[in-house]
């Protein structure tokens, strides 16, 4: 008799962290990431930012890898976020395992930006397109790419924080 258990391997690998955290550092690194970041560890969530890289390390792959190894991923939306082709390679990394691996959740947290600015680039997410737009190294399918990524993320249930605290 054929047993039914080894019929298929199993979709879900067990996590490494808990939380993945994308955020634009020169915006948020020493205020309100690095405060969630400590609540978080306070709590015993095992949380990824780019402080755990290794020195000597690749950079793109390190981070490619955390993402697929975390349960969920935490994007700070912040002004310059969408002008980073690091946060825009991360989010869309993030979406494509959130869609892949039905354990990846995703919580959008939109700190000092209107999230309809995400979700359609206006504001200074416009202004990161145009700015990307003029770069040899970025094409077309990679801006929209990005740019369907911002609008899926944008349109999560998340935080809208407009205060430092």
């Amino acid at each position: 008799m054929a047993s039914s258990s080894s019929s298929a391997p199993s979709s879900q690998s067990p996590k490494k962290y808990d939380v993945f955290i994308s955020f634009r550092g020169e915006d948020t690194r020493f205020n309100f990431t690095s405060h969630l970041h400590e609540a978080l560890r306070r709590n015993q969530i095992d949380t990824y930012i780019d402080y755990r890289l290794e020195k000597g390390d690749e950079v793109w792959p390190s981070l490619e890898k955390a993402i697929k190894d975390s349960t969920m991923s935490l994007v700070i939306f912040s002004e310059n976020y969408g002008s980073s082709t690091w946060c825009l390679k991360e989010l869309a990394k993030i979406l494509e395992c959130s869609k892949n691996d039905q354990g990846h959740f995703v919580m959008p947290v939109f700190y000092k930006v209107d999230p309809s600015h995400v979700r359609k680039r206006s504001g200074s997410y416009q202004k990161a397109f145009e700015e990307h737009k003029l770069k040899r190294n970025i094409n077309e399918e990679q801006l929209n790419m990005w740019g369907e990524a911002l609008t899926d993320a944008a349109n999560l249930s998340g935080w809208h924080c407009s205060f430092d605290r």
